[in-house]
């Protein structure tokens, strides 16, 4: 019962589309979680059979596939739903919001833990990857469509294919100062190299410009 009044009051402050308390019990995500509790007390009691049964059947019925061996906190909301996925390792804190077409999953067949730890007040926006056993911090916000290889630091925002940080709390981060070697972008290397290359230049035209003034000024002295 406390699972669903928490449920309940989520969805309601998440959603300003809902008009009336009756609408939140047409939503997925109300379903998908109430039963991911459900399904998830069979797979600690190594019921894995039942507990499986039940996480495909919301599946089925709501669109959003949680593993039930995955741990997800309180207040966690899932807004549409459809297509979301959520890896048997994957561990999401408190007061998440994970939109339509988001996959929590892991990169390969390794065994033990695979799947993305996610942070408390996080936003996992439409058809976001996060991919692999990496935290993502505390209020991180990850945009539409990032692929997210690695780990994420709290209060930044991540973008982009692979993903990577473009900004920290209040401050805008520089891609070209910022990008990680262990996964390079390759179109970001060579922008950053063309930035590099132009900045180079002009301080040897603005060098070789200053060298011709200061003859100019000799030759009419």
């Amino acid at each position: 019962m406390k699972y669903l009044k928490e449920e309940i009051k989520v969805i309601r402050e998440q959603d300003p589309a809902i008009k009336s308390i009756l609408e939140v019990l047409l939503y997925p995500s109300l379903y998908a979680l109430l039963f991911y509790r459900l399904s998830h007390w069979f797979y600690k009691k190594r019921c894995y059979f039942v507990a499986r049964f039940i996480s495909q059947m919301v599946r089925w019925i709501t669109g959003i596939e949680i593993h039930p061996g995955a741990k997800i906190g309180k207040g966690v909301f899932i807004d549409h739903g459809m297509g979301v996925v959520i890896g048997e390792t994957c561990e999401i804190g408190d007061y998440v919001t994970i939109y339509q077409g988001a996959t929590l999953g892991g990169t390969g067949k390794d065994t033990g833990k695979r799947h993305p730890t996610i942070g408390d007040h996080v936003m996992i926006s439409a058809g976001a990857k996060i991919l692999g056993p990496f935290a993502v911090g505390n209020h991180a916000r990850i945009g539409a469509g990032a692929v997210v290889l690695q780990e994420v630091p709290p209060y930044s925002t991540c973008v982009g294919v692979p993903g990577r940080i473009i900004k920290q709390g209040d401050k805008k981060v520089n891609p070209c100062e910022s990008l990680d070697q262990r996964l390079p972008d390759p179109v970001q290397m060579e922008f950053c190299k063309l930035i590099q290359r132009i900045e180079k230049l002009e301080k040897k035209i603005e060098e070789l410009t200053e060298e011709k003034r200061n003859l100019e000024i000799g030759e009419g002295q």
